[in-house]
Parts: structure tokens; C-alpha cells; sequence
């Protein structure tokens, strides 16, 4: 951000300032701003001094008139609750705000540096703009949402002023403040609506990681919801499969081959039929034959899984068979996240049983992942970690895994019988050794618990209102 805010050059000659100045000698914080500032000419100590000090970071709130935008600045808590005693803090803050001239030119203003609560700038709202240009700045940016559909809009034309970084940080606030209340849910799935014509990996990446949070927590949504997100999914990733298909083409980019992969794990999660025939008859041919060759590097968890989720008894033994002798590395855990992809009420128990009993230390943590990422075993993995916790503690004592394998086994839990479950069996265990992973995971569950009471109708609502508009899907 301070880079971003200087300049580069400025920054790095700042650096040098700094490292002459104290070659063979201790230093402090304040003495690389003194050099930074030298360099610039600007009261650096002054500027970072709340964000290297305070606790936490802001979010900008904007208003609008037809020539102006008024920014007022929090503190922004993940749960949307601050409290005035926790908002004393004034941040200065470089806006780094981005306007469109009439010719469509854009131009970042880097000089406007935030120091109150509130302040009022001249911008034309009829043109494109956009706060935060770059993504470089520590903070949110809260807009209405009738800009952010014309954000949406305007972020995937060709002529765009918003760069691949300027997309992410967009949808990235928008979902993160509607999880703290400050905005709807909705207003992100409308965004993500709007920018289905994107081309570039890193945005679809980023389209693809904050749906999986959604579906995360709304895991145990109707089936009627269920078919609405899923409709919506396969209306954004299944035309990147028709349009890139399964082969990768010699003098394709790395990008292209990326967001292959991304599109057909997406697509086939969303339970695209087309998606799913194809994949597992590849995964068929595997199973039957022992033919890896229709089976890409690119896709191969994604085919694995498939084959297992949607298949049986067989499948998940052409996993298992993969996994005891496996032909890479990657090939290992991939069958690992496949065998327990299994929906079979049997197989998740031998899972359990395999998992105890035939795997090795390092391995427990991917079946643990792959159980707790199947929402038809999640709960079931819960129960067992309680049953066995004595096993599994001794197993791992000692080590960082305890922790990870709690964090894993109680996230995207929702409810307040998760939180209660949870706090009620480690009430009377000694847990020194794993205390800040629980709390965290419990922290994580109420997080979840608010999203989900605030936000369900919303999600529900406007996941039953874009379906009835694209029949087609």
C-alpha cells in the first residue's frame, strides 16, 4: 500500500536511504518511514503510524451525488458489529481513486490521502470510478448497490478501465461485507452475475473461491436450493467448458489451461449432466481397464471424485487401488479427496475405519479434509473425531496436527447446535495445547451462525428469482 501510495522508485530509494543510513547497526520501524520519507517528501511516521499501531483496518462507506462521492471511514469487523468504544480510530488513508474523462481515458488520483471521519470529493458518478485502484490499499470499500451492478457491468467491457486486480478486489468486498452484514449477500451474486463474460483466470478463481464459501455454510440448504445455486454455477462455468473443452491446445497460455481445470471442477460440482457423463466415463475407463490416459493432469481430482461421488463400491475401490499404489505423488491424494467424495452411507464407515487403521500420520489430514469437504459426511466425521479423541490425540501430540485436525472437523459449521456440540465436549479436556485453533473454529462457527440467520432468505430469495429468469438452466 505504501509503495502504491509513493511510488515505487520513491519507495525503494527510501529503502536505500535507510539501509545506508543503518548498515551495521540496529534499527527500528520508525527509522525505514524517516527514510521513505526523505525520499518522497512526505510525513511517512505520520501516515503508518494508526496502521502499524492500531488494532484492525477500515471500510470506506460510499455515498453518492451526480458530482460528488462522500467517504466516510470505520473500523470494519468481520461480524458488522463495532462498537463505538472500538471505533476511535482514524485512519489516513491513500484513496488511490480512479475517474473515467470524457474520452474514456482513466486516471488514478494517488495524492488524496483520507485523514477524517468523513470527506466529500468532485467526481462525475455518470462515468466509471472506482476507490482503492489496484487493490494496493488495507481496506474495504462499501459501495451501494446499484454501483455495484454498474461496477459488474463496466469491469467486464472491453473497453474497462479496471484492471484483473481492480475485479478481484471488487467482488472480494462486496462478499466479505455482505458475511458482516454491511451489505447483502445478494449484492455479491448479482455482481458475480454481471461479470460472467470475464476471461481471466484470477477473476474466476476469485468468483469460484467466494461461491464455495457460500455453499460452505449453506451446506445443508433444501434441495430445491441446492438445484437454484446449482443452476446459477453451471450457468457460469459450463460455457468455459464447452468453450475450452477437455484437451489442451499446444499454444495455449498457462491462464487458458488454468482456467480449464477451474471451469470443469466448478461445472462438474454444480452437477452439469454433460460435465458429468464425460468425466465419468473417463474415470470408467480407469476403473474397468486401469486406462489413465483420458484422464488429464489438468482434471484428474476433478475425474477421480466424480467417478467416485456419482458411482459405487466399485469406484471407490479403483480409488482405494490408486491410493495404495499410486503413479505421482499428486495421483495419491487425489484418490484420496475421491475415496472420500463417496456419498454411500458404508464406504464413508470404512473410510473412518481405513483412515485409523492403514494410513499413514502424514495422510490423516487429507482424509480429514475430504470427509469434512463431503457434506454428506461432515457430521459423521465429527462424531467419530469425538469418539476416537483419545487415539487420535496421542497419535498426534505434539505436533501442529491436533490443531489443524480440529479446525478442520468443525468448519463450516452453522448452527447453534454445532457451536453447543462443539463447546460441550471439549468443556471439561485440558486445552492448552490446542486452545487457539478451538477458538478460532468456535469464533468461526458463530461468524457462520450470523451470516447464515441474516443472510438465508436473501441467498434463498435471490438464488429462486435469477432461476426463474434463465429457465434454460
Amino acid at each position: 500500500m505504501l509503495s502504491d501510495f509513493v511510488t515505487e522508485e520513491k519507495f525503494l530509494k527510501g529503502v536505500s536511504i535507510y539501509l545506508k543510513k543503518h548498515l551495521y547497526s540496529n534499527a527500528r520501524t520508525i527509522n525505514l518511514w524517516e527514510g521513505i520519507s526523505e525520499a518522497t517528501g512526505i510525513n511517512v511516521p505520520d501516515v503508518m503510524d494508526n496502521w502499524i499501531n492500531k488494532i484492525g483496518f477500515p471500510v470506506l462507506t460510499i455515498t453518492e451525488t451526480p458530482d460528488s462521492i462522500t467517504v466516510r471511514q470505520d473500523r470494519y469487523l468481520e461480524t458488522g458489529d463495532v462498537k463505538d468504544e472500538e471505533n476511535q480510530t482514524l485512519w489516513q488513508i491513500p484513496l488511490n481513486l480512479m475517474t473515467v474523462d470524457e474520452s474514456g481515458k482513466a486516471s488514478v488520483d494517488r495524492s488524496i490521502v483520507m485523514k477524517t471521519r468523513e470527506e466529500t470529493y468532485e467526481v462525475d458518478t455518470s462515468k466509471p470510478f472506482k476507490l482503492n485502484a489496484g487493490t494496493s490499499g488495507v481496506y474495504r470499500v462499501l459501495y451501494k448497490p446499484d454501483r455495484v451492478k454498474k461496477l459488474g457491468k463496466q469491469a467486464t467491457e472491453a473497453s474497462s478501465p479496471f484492471a484483473v486486480t481492480d475485479r478481484i478486489g471488487l467482488i472480494s468486498d462486496v462478499m466479505v461485507l455482505g458475511k458482516s452484514g454491511m451489505c447483502r449477500t445478494s449484492d455479491g451474486l448479482a455482481l458475480i452475475n454481471e461479470m460472467r463474460s470475464e476471461t481471466e483466470y484470477f477473476v474466476w478463481d476469485c468468483i469460484s473461491t467466494n461461491l464455495g464459501t457460500i455453499l460452505g455454510v449453506w451446506w445443508e440448504m433444501s434441495d430445491v436450493v441446492r438445484a437454484n445455486m446449482n443452476a446459477f454455477r453451471q450457468s457460469l462455468f459450463s460455457p468455459l467448458v464447452k468453450k475450452y473443452g477437455y484437451e489442451p491446445q499446444p499454444d495455449e497460455s498457462q491462464d487458458v489451461r488454468q482456467l480449464r481445470t477451474l471451469a470443469i471442477s466448478q461445472a462438474a460440482g454444480a452437477e452439469d449432466p454433460e460435465v458429468l457423463d464425460e468425466l465419468k466415463s473417463r474415470f470408467k475407463l480407469l476403473a474397468e481397464n486401469g486406462d489413465h490416459s483420458r484422464i488429464l493432469p489438468d482434471f484428474q481430482s476433478t475425474a477421480y471424485s466424480t467417478g467416485v461421488r456419482h458411482g459405487g463400491r466399485a469406484e471407490w475401490e479403483a480409488a482405494k487401488k490408486i491410493f495404495l499404489n499410486p503413479p505421482t505423488a499428486s495421483a495419491r491424494t487425489h484418490a484420496i479427496y475421491a475415496m472420500t467424495a463417496t456419498r454411500d452411507e458404508a464406504l464413508i464407515e470404512e473410510n473412518l475405519k481405513f483412515m485409523m487403521t492403514e494410513v499413514k500420520t502424514q495422510d490423516v489430514m487429507y482424509f480429514f479434509i475430504g470427509l469434512n469437504s463431503n457434506r454428506s459426511s461432515r457430521r459423521q466425521l465429527f462424531a467419530f473425531f469425538k469418539e476416537n479423541f483419545d487415539t487420535i490425540y496421542k497419535r498426534f501430540e505434539g505436533t501442529f496436527g491436533l490443531g489443524n485436525l480440529i479446525k478442520v472437523s468443525l468448519r463450516d459449521f452453522s448452527t447453534q447446535g454445532d457451536l453447543d456440540d462443539a463447546i460441550a465436549f471439549f468443556k471439561d479436556k485440558d486445552t492448552v495445547k490446542y486452545s487457539m485453533p478451538l477458538e478460532q473454529s468456535l469464533d468461526g462457527i458463530r461468524a457462520n451462525m450470523k451470516w447464515l440467520n441474516q443472510s438465508n432468505s436473501d441467498v434463498i430469495d435471490w438464488l429462486e428469482s435469477w432461476t426463474a429468469s434463465n429457465r434454460k438452466y
